[in-house]
């Protein structure tokens, strides 16, 4: 089984312009994520692809492997897809590039243990929300996952709805997920679907024409840079981390 990891990054970002090359403790954003991908030893090749020769100079300085992609890609998936013409693997693993604090054990919990080829493939990861206010955050995408693992229904909304009760957990998408090259030439191939225009949730495409994404729980701690007080909170997250790591060797020296 052969595994691509991709770190799509669009320096537009409507919410933060460039954040991918903000500064977190000496480093720019994306080089925490790198960093992290490329200690997964199940993963055979890791590239970044950039839209931008900004972030193209900057992660090739600090010795990761770019591939420029279009600046007209809709979602990651169209990035992920230029990308699969140009590098042959089984399974092309896409890594948010604005969730620094992703570990790598979590990454990899996304790898299914056979190559499937006859049919489209896709999967992801999800936990448990911890914070209520990040429920009610559409900015956050929620899921409903069925029996075996399949997602349900994807939205922005808080779903599914306390009617009768609270006791459960609403389920959190990680930015981890893998497709075969049938899933991304289905997506190229299609039109937006209804839904996934109303709730501008690219996964939406796949449930609507019947192809199951699967959901592996995992236990992270990981958040998307989406405005400078989720900046700051990585931030301190990191710096906590590396006093931790320094700790750690003074204490073995």
């Amino acid at each position: 089984m052969k595994t691509a990891a991709i770190i799509p990054t669009r320096f537009a970002s409507t919410r933060m312009l460039g954040k991918v090359l903000m500064d977190l403790c000496g480093h720019p954003m994306i080089w925490w994520v790198w960093k992290h991908t490329i200690q997964v030893r199940e993963f055979d090749e890791v590239y970044i692809a950039a839209d931008d020769e900004r972030v193209q100079r900057v992660c090739e300085k600090f010795g990761a492997k770019v591939i420029m992609t279009g600046t007209d890609c809709g979602c990651l998936i169209d990035r992920l897809f230029q990308v699969s013409k140009i590098v042959e693997a089984d399974y092309y693993i896409s890594i948010n590039g604005d969730e620094p604090l992703l570990e790598p054990e979590v990454m990899k919990a996304v790898l299914p243990d056979h190559v499937e080829m006859d049919k489209p493939v896709v999967r992801g990861l999800a936990r448990e929300f911890t914070n209520p206010a990040e429920v009610i955050d559409p900015g956050n995408m929620k899921m409903v996952i069925g029996k075996g693992g399949y997602c349900l229904y994807h939205s922005r909304s808080p779903i599914p709805y306390p009617y009768t009760t609270t006791q459960f957990s609403y389920k959190k998408y990680v930015g981890v997920e893998l497709f075969n090259k049938k899933a991304l030439e289905f997506y190229v191939s299609t039109e937006p679907t209804e839904l996934e225009k109303i709730e501008d949730i690219g996964a939406l495409r796949f449930l609507e024409y019947g192809i199951p994404i699967h959901y592996d729980m995992v236990n992270s701690c990981s958040l998307s840079v989406d405005t400078p007080k989720d900046l700051a909170y990585i931030r301190g997250a990191l710096i906590k981390k590396i006093e931790e790591e320094h700790s750690e060797l003074r204490k073995n020296s």
